[in-house]
């Protein structure tokens, strides 16, 4: 080994390859199999959120029909609203000192939801399939708070708290934005 000096270029060099190949461990006093857990249910969550807003959007594009300003304008305000979950969700996993999604393949590999590439879906199908997707998340995202709880992670629990209930409301919202006028009427003649 030489005892020349290093020079400030050598040194960035050796200091940005070291940096590059250190493990992305953020610290936490959560342990390290609450990190995996949590951040492996965060994830999970997180595909399908996109998975959902990406085929929001697909149906937002393409919906027609007589009620296709209302239905337009509602898909448009829910598919805003899954997006704006998602830096939170990758965000909180990167908090607890674990991975999040890299790419559009990850999330592929792991969403739940199913996607609809169809040229064609009738509007109310559309909306039945997303009120359907809708309702399945709110239960992994039910799962993901229990496994937050179980682990005493408050903060990924607080926020999910708040996603169970927006989910539910986009789930009500695609219900009732779905029904027939057979249905409707029926409804209104049956005593509660």
């Amino acid at each position: 080994m030489s005892n020349e000096p290093i020079s400030a270029a050598s040194a960035s060099t050796h200091e940005l390859a070291h940096r590059s190949s250190a493990p992305l461990a953020t610290p936490t006093d959560l342990s390290a199999k609450a990190t995996q857990d949590i951040s492996g249910a965060l994830n999970s969550v997180l595909a399908d959120v996109f998975a959902i807003y990406l085929k929001t959007k697909n149906f937002h594009w393409h919906m027609s029909g007589s009620h296709f300003r209302d239905y337009h304008l509602m898909l448009d305000e829910q598919a805003a609203q899954l997006f704006a979950m998602t830096d939170p969700l990758a965000e909180r996993c990167r908090k607890l000192g674990g991975p999040t999604l890299r790419s559009i393949g990850h999330i592929a590999r792991t969403q739940r939801v199913l996607d609809n590439d169809a040229e064609y879906v009738e509007p109310l199908t559309m909306l039945a399939e997303l009120r359907d997707d809708s309702r399945g998340l709110a239960a992994r995202l039910r799962e993901a708070h229990c496994l937050c709880n179980e682990h005493r992670d408050i903060a990924s629990a607080s926020l999910l708290e708040t996603w169970v209930d927006q989910t539910e409301q986009r789930t009500w919202f695609l219900f009732e934005a779905s029904l027939t006028d057979a249905a409707e009427s029926h409804r209104s003649t049956t005593p509660f």
